[in-house]
């Protein structure tokens, strides 16, 4: 199949939902010879943050010479930016192959157990468990020695949680996915400390803090001795030999600027790290550098990784797009996030009274007032939109709770294009940032970038 027929397949795979088993992640890639058995994998889960950590720890892995893919979810603009090998994303023919060979394995794996829809190309399999054989498959046959997964949701049933990884990572624990993860932080935690399997080395980010315990246990479980990342300063819930500090030396004060930090890992420090991102990677990279350590045993190469660092982008993580005006996109899409993205934007738009207009599309399943509450101290104007998603909330009931919880009527445009012309054209110097979830950031990366 090419590249398109590929994605309408996988489109149409999402109507089976989320499985809460791993039977069928199993039965797909024992049908395709097990590649997860032939890479060393680190697994990468948590309720913020994910994305960036999967794509640093590959990034800083490959620069002590092995060849690394990651593997994040979603996609912004194309499914094939879900696999990436050698740190570019595959081709939209590699893609094809790669997902025919996962639904030529769950057309097989349908006839074996004679199931009723196994005449459909997908059989009963969703879209991620597709996706995730798919990847694992080309990883192996591309030579992969170290494969950086980001789980989907949770950890207990999640598709990645098909391997045993050599490194598991949890980089902090908020209230999302609610409705099948868990309604409080100790049930989510739960699941998500499943990821941590016998042999692991376990690394936890500074967001577990107040459920460490959880994951503690889990690890004395399999007699494991997790390393816990923490701010200098900060506690941690490990021996100090365990846990690994960061420490900010300089912020960024513009959109586009630079973040300098030092690293004390558990092998070595590492002084001087300088990568274009707001203040808010400082944890994740952290968390990347422990995971690093961990893989390969031993300190860095600080040459190597500063480096490397330098040359990590986030695709719609406070991504600028444009400088003239300022154009900025962050897919944060809970109030955790949105918080934290509320600090980068005051950190690189230092001047209250000259702050972004912010063009707001967030998914109806989503905690909207939460969200706007983060962002409403900073954003010089809300205009509120709504993606081409059929989870999208719309425009006019997002609206309305922006206005109650601001005080303010919105600016209301449905179309997201019609939205961010317009916020250009009226925002000014400041310029404008694009956010509510990773579906109006995609939308958005697309035009805006031609």
């Amino acid at each position: 199949m090419d590249f398109t027929t590929t994605t309408a397949a996988l489109e149409t795979a999402l109507r089976f939902g989320i499985h809460p088993s791993l039977e069928g992640i199993r039965a797909l890639t024992f049908s395709m010879g097990r590649p997860q058995d032939s890479l060393a994998s680190v697994q990468i889960t948590g309720t913020n943050g994910k994305s960036s950590t999967t794509r640093l720890t590959a990034a800083i892995v490959a620069s002590e010479g092995l060849l690394t893919g990651a593997y994040t979810s979603p996609h912004l603009e194309s499914y094939a930016e879900r696999i990436e090998i050698g740190g570019a994303p595959i081709s939209d023919i590699e893609f094809a192959a790669a997902v025919s060979e996962a639904m030529e394995a769950a057309r097989r794996v349908g006839e074996e157990t004679n199931l009723a829809d196994a005449s459909d190309t997908a059989g009963p399999f969703t879209e991620f468990e597709l996706l995730t054989a798919a990847a694992l498959w080309l990883m192996r046959e591309r030579g992969v020695d170290v494969a950086c997964l980001e789980v989907g949701m949770g950890g207990r049933w999640d598709a990645t949680s098909v391997v045993d990884p050599a490194v598991a990572v949890i980089t902090g624990v908020g209230l999302d996915h609610t409705e099948r993860l868990g309604t409080t932080i100790d049930a989510i935690a739960h699941d998500k400390s499943y990821i941590i399997k016998p042999g692991s080395s376990v690394v936890l980010g500074p967001g577990t803090w107040p459920v460490a315990d959880v994951f503690l246990e889990r690890a004395a479980r399999f007699g494991l001795h997790p390393r816990f990342v923490a701010e200098g300063g900060h506690d941690s819930p490990v021996a100090e030999s365990l846990t690994v500090r960061y420490w900010v030396r300089q912020h960024p004060d513009r959109p586009g600027g630079t973040l300098v930090m030092d690293v004390r890992g558990v092998h070595a420090e590492y002084r001087d790290l300088k990568l274009t991102a707001p203040s808010y990677q400082a944890p994740n990279v952290a968390v990347a550098v422990a995971a690093a350590e961990c893989v390969i045993g031993r300190s860095l190469d600080a040459d190597a990784l500063r480096i490397a660092l330098a040359g990590v982008r986030f695709p719609g993580r406070f991504e600028l797009l444009d400088t003239d005006p300022t154009v900025v996109i962050d897919g944060a899409h809970n109030p955790q996030a949105a918080a934290v993205l509320a600090s980068a934007i005051a950190e690189a738009w230092p001047e209250a009274d000259l702050r972004p207009w912010i063009v707001l599309g967030i998914l109806a399943d989503k905690d909207a007032e939460g969200i706007v509450a983060a962002l409403a101290t900073v954003a010089a104007r809300f205009v509120v939109t709504q993606s081409h998603s059929p989870r999208a909330r719309a425009a006019g009931d997002l609206a309305e709770i922006v206005e109650r919880v601001t005080g303010t009527a919105p600016e209301v445009i449905p179309d997201l294009q019609e939205a961010v012309a317009y916020a250009c054209a009226h925002a000014g110097a400041p310029g404008v940032l694009v956010t509510g979830s990773l579906y109006t950031v995609g939308e958005a990366r697309a035009f805006l970038r031609g």
